[in-house]
């Protein structure tokens, strides 16, 4: 790690400090820029070891056994009556959304609202309703549309490589191996194997260099690891939701063991909520339901917890995504723009207001810009079980050509279906 790295490291590490409810004032005072190696890694396992102030008022735990007991009273597990093909059906549902979201979000990771807007109207478009057409400009962030054409609409004969997907498959791979009864350890042995160093990012990239230096879960979560309530462990969340049908305290704990790898607090507990909810939705007629039951798997006395019912009330009173995007940002906009919490409200906002529309929430949750390709992908997901393979229109799942690309190690381009029916064939073990 080189000196500017752990300036970049430090400045993030505060943030997170504050953000946890910690008086960071005194390493504020320090001019970062200016300090030696040694002076800056005191200062970070000091300013590591601090704890949240007694004026803040959240617990947010990260052992298994600590949040079960913040949790709210919930249903734990459903009664589902579904056949095999029915099943099947809401499992294909899931992964096809999962991947057209994803898709649908891609070329504009990392885009505001704002710079979404923009770039629909030099295309004659006011909303989006489908994936995005193709606009030739020179101007930033537009031009970035040229090196990306193939992910453009009229363009789609696949769906690309994405580390939202890679997750689902590299979850999938670790359940055939080792079975429901995988350990954190047994996740960190795949990504050692299976993925990439350059090709994972922030908070599992920490995660995975604390591997490789020998440092074992959970602690490969917190050394160093700024990035612990960032968007990393959310994304790998589905895939514990599909093979827990009707059964969101199981799928749960295994998005748990998964999350606790790479993050902390409220990084686990997106993985937890998104996990739930979707298994969820294999039991329930209407999306507010399944997230209302994926919510009792985390605790009510975290920051997460309160921003999502705040959004649910919000759509309650409101029906119009804009005006609830707007409460979203105004008291969650400062976190980062790949944080858990301000992402999962845009997914919650969206799946909400859609009104039961596959194509209204994913083009929603791309619409509030961030963390696009994420949250189109959960959407999507979530969607699709709720609404099932057959029910999805065509149009949005014609183009992936039934094909998807990963840089996970024998699953380099794989039948989408072909996941499907792997996925099912684990619900039955």
């Amino acid at each position: 790690m080189d000196i500017r790295e752990l300036k970049r490291l430090f400045t993030d590490e505060l943030r997170e400090k504050e953000e946890e409810g910690c008086d960071v004032s005194f390493f504020k005072g320090f001019d970062i820029e200016s300090l030696r190696e040694d002076i800056l890694l005191i200062l970070y396992e000091e300013l590591s070891s601090l704890k949240p102030s007694d004026g803040f008022f959240y617990i947010e735990p990260s052992t298994l056994d600590e949040i079960k007991k913040y949790r709210p009273d919930g249903p734990r597990k459903l009664d589902i009556s579904l056949s095999d093909e029915a099943l099947k059906d809401k499992i294909l549902g899931g992964i096809f959304g999962r991947c057209a979201g994803c898709l649908l979000g891609k070329p504009v990771e990392g885009w505001t609202r704002k710079e979404i807007e923009e770039y629909l109207n030099l295309a004659g478009l006011e909303e989006l309703n489908y994936y995005f057409p193709y606009v030739e400009s020179d101007e930033e962030p537009f031009s970035r549309i040229k090196q990306v054409r193939g992910w453009t609409a009229g363009n789609i004969d696949r769906m690309v490589r994405d580390d939202d997907i890679d997750y689902t498959i590299l979850g999938l791979h670790i359940l055939e191996d080792y079975g429901k009864n995988f350990t954190t350890d047994d996740i960190a042995r795949e990504w050692l194997t299976h993925l990439p160093y350059s090709l994972v990012y922030t908070a599992e990239r920490i995660a995975y260099r604390n591997l490789v230096n020998g440092i074992k879960p959970p602690e490969t979560a917190t050394f160093m690891n700024p990035y612990r309530e960032w968007i990393g462990a959310q994304i790998r969340a589905d895939i514990f939701g599909y093979v827990n049908p009707g059964y969101p305290e199981r799928a749960g704990e295994f998005a748990f063991r998964d999350a606790s790898l790479s993050h902390t607090k409220n990084g686990i507990y997106g993985e937890m909520f998104i996990s739930a909810t979707i298994a969820s939705a294999f039991a329930v007629s209407n999306v507010e339901s399944a997230i209302e039951i994926g919510l009792t798997e985390i605790p009510k006395t975290s920051r997460l917890y309160e921003a999502i019912n705040n959004v649910i009330d919000w759509c309650r009173r409101e029906r119009n995504w804009k005006n609830v995007w707007s409460k979203v940002m105004d008291q969650y906009g400062s976190y980062h723009p790949v944080h858990t919490i301000n992402n999962a409200c845009f997914v919650v906002l969206s799946l909400i207001l859609s009104e039961g529309d596959f194509e209204k929430a994913i083009a929603t949750s791309v619409m509030c810009g961030f963390d696009t390709d994420c949250n189109g992908a959960t959407s999507g997901s979530i969607m699709g079980v709720l609404l099932g393979y057959k029910n999805l229109p065509k149009r949005w799942i014609e183009p992936l050509n039934d094909t998807v690309e990963s840089i996970v190690t024998g699953f380099e381009r794989t039948r989408i279906s072909d996941l499907g029916e792997r996925i099912f064939r684990l619900t039955k073990r």
